[in-house]
């Protein structure tokens, strides 16, 4: 089996368990290994360190998946998609509860779960997959044959992006590689809300499921508020505030079809005429805000600013750009919540923008609460890299 020996001063991060080996931590690779080859990681006295996927055109060469010098093979994919299954289960997922009822959520999140590269959403009785690394791809045919033996879904839908995939090397699949081949939408309910996106339409793997808890605590805010729900997609946050008793509801993004989508939920969910969905740029929409009339809340959930940490710096400069136009949108005593879904992004620096922000608006921001992706997006304590997704919601007044 090929082997990659580490450099001196770089084994203590992989000691420590984190699942990444960086390009400039290889002191050399023996053996001839290819893309998507299995190889053992070693320390400079030949000391093992665990088993990897090799990826020879990534930053990223190899990802980790055992501690031990034990195969990465079918058994372990198993016994690694029946934990995380356990897992879910453990947390109350899918849930039957009345008024909370869930059969939506993520039943693998890559190195959270001890499988780099993989990633499986359930949508009711159908899985969505993407396959983010070329070891993976390889074995897709194991991985598939074990959602279908635990799972039993309707059909396994392969959503790896094209972008990602050819950094890694290869070309990604996509639409249903397993099952009922007529599947044309993910039909599925979370906390009682029913949904139903069309294939063409879904992002990540056909939902934003890592913000269910966020959308729990709009819904406990919104209550006699009159709210503005930016970067609506289909309509999430907007339902929640709908049905937590917002008096007035405005939903906003860019894209036609998704707002066709959400105002359909709004109708399969008795919100019809309870929120108003407006096509605009989000960044447009809250300037109109600012000088017509500002909201008690508003949401202020963006796509990625900082994909890789090269473009850290102007992310943080966008999203102190965000969190002004969300203070200037926003009553003095009212409410922002401002998200980043970035891993190169901090907390603190997330805070550190809203905090400016408000002051580029006049407007002093409290914070009183933080979020971060739900539970069944589990983050290793070695991987801090995992901790992607962070929301802050203050409390707004004049200086």
């Amino acid at each position: 089996m090929p082997t990659v020996t580490l450099k001196p001063g770089h084994v203590r991060p992989v000691w420590s368990g984190h699942p990444w080996v960086f390009a400039q931590a290889i002191a050399r690779i023996e053996g001839g290994a290819i893309a998507g080859d299995e190889v053992t990681v070693v320390d400079p006295h030949g000391t093992v360190l665990g088993r990897g996927l090799y990826t020879p055109k990534s930053a990223i060469p190899v990802r980790i998946y055992t501690r031990s010098d034990a195969p990465i093979d079918g058994a372990l994919f198993r016994r690694r998609i029946e934990r995380a299954l356990t897992y879910r289960r453990d947390l109350g997922l899918p849930s039957r509860a009345p008024g909370h009822e869930t059969d939506a959520f993520r039943l693998v999140h890559a190195e959270g779960d001890g499988l780099p590269g993989l990633v499986v959403d359930l949508f009711g009785d159908v899985a969505s997959v993407q396959l983010n690394t070329i070891g993976i791809k390889l074995r897709e045919g194991v991985i598939f044959d074990t959602l279908t033996s635990l799972l039993k879904p309707r059909a396994i839908i392969d959503r790896t992006v094209q972008s990602l995939a050819k950094k890694e090397g290869f070309e990604a699949g996509s639409g249903i590689v397993r099952g009922d081949e007529s599947v044309k939408e993910l039909t599925f309910m979370e906390r009682g809300l029913k949904y139903s996106i069309p294939m063409a339409l879904g992002q990540k793997t056909g939902f934003y499921l890592d913000q269910r808890a966020l959308r729990a605590r709009v819904e406990q805010l919104a209550h006699g508020k009159r709210v503005l729900d930016t970067y609506t997609f289909v309509g999430t946050f907007a339902m929640a505030a709908a049905r937590g008793g917002a008096t007035e509801v405005t939903a906003v993004d860019e894209s036609a079809l998704a707002l066709e989508v959400g105002a359909e939920h709004a109708r399969a969910n008795g919100l019809e005429g309870r929120i108003t969905f407006i096509r605009d740029d989000a960044r447009r929409a809250l300037q109109k805000a600012s000088e017509q009339g500002s909201y008690d809340l508003v949401i202020c959930d963006p796509p990625s600013l900082a994909p890789t940490r090269a473009s850290r710096e102007g992310a943080l400069g966008a999203l102190r750009k965000l969190a002004a136009s969300g203070c200037r949108a926003t009553k003095p005593g009212g409410l922002l919540v401002l998200c980043t879904c970035s891993s190169a992004v901090s907390l603190d620096e997330l805070t550190r923008a809203l905090a400016l922000g408000a002051r580029d608006a006049r407007m002093h921001a409290i914070v009183f609460d933080r979020h971060f992706q739900g539970a069944d997006h589990p983050v290793p304590a070695s991987f801090p890299e995992g901790l992607y997704l962070k929301s802050v919601i203050a409390r707004l007044e004049t200086l």
